[in-house]
């Protein structure tokens, strides 16, 4: 599977591990070298790598908006 997903902004993910918080769900509020992410349970604004990004995501829970908008 050399296939990379196409991550957008607005899409709700699911991590492998849980946040400090308890929360395991981010909202992606920024895509490119680094990704912004977005706590749904406490607010907390993180960045992370790329590479550190995608290794920890489990799941794509809700797609983001279209991508004509």
């Amino acid at each position: 599977m050399n296939e990379r997903y196409n991550y957008k902004v607005g899409e709700i993910v699911k991590m492998k591990k849980p946040h400090p918080c308890g929360g395991d769900c981010w909202e992606i509020t920024r895509t490119g070298i680094d990704f912004g992410l977005k706590c749904l349970q406490c607010g907390r604004q993180v960045m992370l790598p790329r590479p550190k990004f995608e290794k920890g995501v489990k799941a794509v829970v809700q797609a983001g908006p279209p991508a004509g908008r």
